[in-house]
């Protein structure tokens, strides 16, 4: 029996992590519909996001499991793709030039936290150009074990960009005028329930195809694109349920939050005063390649100050969703981000960092 029982493909969660995940959903929908009628900018993942960020800093262990995760980014994407349209797609002229400046605000980015870091709170320079570089959160985690670098401050300060941009972006851009204090609704039509199960299908497929290449973060890009096909092709109108896009709202608030989870209240307070310092620097950088886009090009300021913020990718672009702002414009110059730092990462750390003789001394 217990051979059987040891050779079984699947193996039902625990009871202690069912309840973990229905404890993460239910604090992080409290926190959105809180938000949301408080009529508060990006109300649902920005509310859903401090509230599990505030328990679980609180001591509460909360995470969600990975079909959830996945499930979650492919509505995120399908919900993307669905306000794709002709007008959108005509734009990508624009792109290169933009995508080259976001290349050199990366870069000075990265070099400019860094050198804070190093300078002001005396990180060494591995640790310092880890933690500076925007996004791809996963590869940097690997790097930092393969150098030796100080992992849970790289951690701190990571997370703390992506939070603070997830939860005060919506309320700068509301308060500046250049984006709704209240989101719009996206799409006013329901698919149909054919469209909707060829629309799922397709997205499934597509996101399962990106990840056998490892593209990165496949189960949103690759729903995004296959919704995004269908919805600009004009063979689907209409796209989920505004209800289902909250749910996916929600979710994407809710694993950002639970990231503090993992992190102890004392490594969160020894590293605060890096990660705002770092954050400053990073947003200072940003905020003069953004006015140089805003200058010289024809994009809308709120498309370029979400494209080129230094936040997680899934976080920027569930926030263009829920914003109203052109989430292809968005996708392609966070990809592009990404694909910058993953690939440049690690010749920086070899070339700048400490060698791996003084990291195995």
């Amino acid at each position: 029996m217990k051979q059987i029982t040891a050779s079984l493909p699947f193996e039902w969660p625990s009871r202690a992590k069912i309840l973990s995940t229905v404890e993460t959903l239910v604090i992080g929908t409290a926190g959105g519909l809180v938000f949301l009628v408080a009529g508060l900018p990006g109300g649902l993942i920005s509310g859903s996001m401090i509230a599990v960020g505030i328990a679980a800093i609180a001591g509460r262990q909360l995470a969600l499991p990975p079909i959830l995760t996945q499930t979650v980014l492919v509505l995120l994407g399908i919900s993307l793709g669905s306000v794709v349209s002709r007008h959108l797609l005509q734009q990508v002229s624009a792109y290169p030039l933009t995508i080259g400046l976001l290349a050199l605000a990366t870069f000075c980015s990265t070099f400019g936290s860094s050198y804070y870091l190093q300078r002001i709170h005396g990180w060494d320079r591995t640790s310092a150009f880890l933690a500076g570089s925007p996004g791809a959160l996963s590869q940097i985690t690997i790097l930092a074990v393969e150098r030796g670098a100080d992992l849970p401050g790289i951690a701190v300060v990571q997370t703390m960009r992506v939070i603070i941009l997830t939860a005060a972006l919506p309320m700068v851009l509301a308060f500046a005028g250049v984006a709704p204090s209240v989101a719009p609704s996206l799409t006013t039509a329901i698919a149909s329930p054919l469209e909707l199960v060829g629309l799922v299908a397709a997205s499934l497929a597509a996101a399962l195809l990106l990840r056998l290449i490892k593209f990165p973060a496949s189960w949103m890009f690759g729903a995004m694109i296959a919704s995004s096909v269908l919805h600009g092709a004009d063979w689907v109108e209409g796209g989920l349920p505004n209800w289902v896009r909250g749910v996916a709202l929600i979710g994407i608030g809710a694993l950002i939050g639970s990231r503090f989870a993992r992190m102890r209240i004392k490594t969160l307070a020894g590293h605060i005063h890096a990660a705002l310092g770092s954050f400053a620097v990073a947003i200072a950088v940003s905020a003069i390649f953004v006015g140089i886009v805003a200058l010289t090009t024809q994009v809308k300021l709120s498309d370029v100050v979400v494209a080129f913020a230094p936040g997680a990718m899934d976080a920027m672009l569930a926030l263009a969703l829920t914003l109203h702002i052109d989430p292809i414009f968005v996708g392609a110059h966070h990809l592009s981000r990404f694909v910058f730092v993953t690939i440049a990462t690690p010749g920086i750390v070899h070339l700048f960092g400490r060698t791996q003789d003084d990291v195995d001394d």
